[in-house]
């Protein structure tokens, strides 16, 4: 059986926090769920290029630097067998929304937060945390 592949973006932004930098990301709330910008992979389309595609689509950021590569690490299959990529960018130009979803009617996501890997603990679900504790480590914002 295939599975379900789905990708996104964990996103930092640099920030000055008490006269220090910091970095910060961005995390997106569907109900009561707290996830990074995701989406499904269309077929014939690139698990990167559908995870630059998805955050385009739910927060309006097409400035994404992939400083660290193409690098990424998935969650373990979670639902019916589902897993999620996500890839480490860097956004400090553009302003978030939450654009409507034609299919929807409304913005996919209730609400977004930039928040620090801390606070991103504990909003985060635990089948997220080892992709926070890698993105935090592995952009300098741990």
């Amino acid at each position: 059986m295939a599975r379900a592949l789905s990708a996104g973006v964990v996103i930092f932004r640099d920030v000055m926090r008490d006269e220090r930098a910091a970095r910060e990301c961005l995390l997106l709330r569907a109900y009561r769920d707290w996830d990074f910008p995701k989406g499904g992979v269309e077929a014939g389309e690139a698990p990167l290029a559908a995870a630059v595609r998805e955050v385009r689509e739910e927060t309006g950021l097409s400035e994404l630097e992939f400083l660290w590569g193409e690098e990424y690490r998935e969650t373990e299959p979670y639902g019916r067998g589902k897993v999620a990529r996500y890839y480490l960018a860097r956004c400090n130009q553009g302003r978030v929304y939450l654009p409507v979803n034609r299919e929807l009617g409304r913005p996919e996501h209730h609400e977004f937060r930039w928040v620090d890997c801390a606070t991103a603990a504990t909003l985060l679900a635990p089948r997220l945390q080892p992709i926070l504790r890698w993105a935090c480590a592995r952009s300098g914002a741990a």
